[in-house]
């Protein structure tokens, strides 16, 4: 049954990208629907509900291929626990609660930021090359540890992708190791997370310009940084710690591995969502508007009420405020 059940989701995962597209459709015509005056709300509650059980089966179609190929299991997991979420999502929506109508908008927003990186080669490849130049310049300007021998190269070397986008390091024991920058490696996901919730709010340009301001390049930093953390500890195997547990955790039989899966998808994803989080105070600073999407993503998860302004310490929208509504 187990076998049949992680076919049927690797099948599912074949169709993520045509997903991913009906996904943002359905929200961007959900978002349409409620911003233009003459159509019944109604309309805009029903069609924003299907976009949010779309996105359900959207993440379902990703648990396999976080949680098995990608041996994530903090992707896994959270792709797994979206499931359900999404569905809850769509019966409040359907139901009335209007209040999510401004983080459709936003997930509508992050899907039009995200989605063109994703699938458009041009666009992908010129973020990830561009990132990769980086990523290679800082760990020039850290001093990569004496002794460390690595290349750049393409990923076509190796079976990836073909951009001047991989790392091939050569341990101490003279075995070659790779590390090969991906469009997930290049920050544009937590980008467009943030910038989808500052454009879903209403709000004045000069406050949506500021928090922007204030996160996108932080995101984009910290993301270097972490690129380069895992290169130094991949590369020179400085957290080959606990193996045995390490290799059974993630269903890994190579013993080199342990230091790049300890750096990625243990310390640095992990970090990423505490970082996410300062990052969405620094945010909620300057819009405190956001905090509407906030409380209803807790709502969601707890079925509690929630008042953020408080413990934000930041003031209720003023009404007078240009650009300001009753979202």
């Amino acid at each position: 049954m187990l076998e049949g059940l992680l076919r049927g989701l690797a099948g599912l995962n074949a169709y993520s990208d045509a997903l991913a597209w009906v996904v943002i459709a359905a929200f961007c015509a959900g978002t349409a629907l409620e911003r233009v005056g003459r159509f019944d709300r109604r309309w805009a509650r029903y069609v924003s509900a299907v976009a949010w059980v779309c996105f359900g089966v959207f993440w379902l179609s990703l648990v396999h291929y976080y949680a098995i190929f990608e041996k994530s299991i903090v992707e896994g997991v959270l792709s797994l626990a979206a499931v359900p979420a999404t569905i809850y999502v769509a019966v409040l929506l359907a139901r009335g609660r209007d209040s999510l109508f401004v983080l459709s908008r936003a997930i509508a927003a992050m899907g039009l930021i995200f989605l063109p990186f994703e699938l458009i080669v041009p666009l992908q490849r010129t973020l990830i090359e561009v990132v990769t130049r980086q990523t290679e310049a800082l760990l020039t300007l850290v001093g990569y540890p004496s002794g460390g021998v690595y290349d750049v190269v393409s990923g076509a070397e190796y079976d990836k992708a073909p951009y001047r986008n991989t790392f091939v390091f050569t341990a101490a024991s003279g075995h070659t190791l790779t590390y090969t920058i991906r469009i997930a490696c290049t920050g544009i996901g937590s980008i467009a997370i943030v910038a989808g919730l500052i454009a879903a709010v209403t709000a004045p340009i000069e406050r949506k310009l500021q928090a922007l301001a204030v996160s996108v390049p932080v995101i984009y930093l910290l993301n270097l940084v972490r690129n380069v953390f895992i290169a130094v500890a991949f590369g020179t195997q400085r957290l080959h710690v606990f193996p045995e547990f390490v290799l059974g955790v993630f269903s890994s039989e190579d013993p080199y591995l342990v230091s790049y899966l300890v750096a990625d998808r243990v310390l640095s994803q992990s970090l990423s969502v505490v970082a996410l989080v300062g990052i969405t105070w620094l945010v909620v600073r300057r819009l405190p508007e956001v905090l509407t999407i906030i409380e209803d993503v807790l709502y969601v998860a707890t079925r509690n009420e929630y008042d953020l302004r408080d413990a934000f310490d930041v003031d209720p929208p003023d009404p007078t405020d240009r650009g300001t509504n009753a979202d």
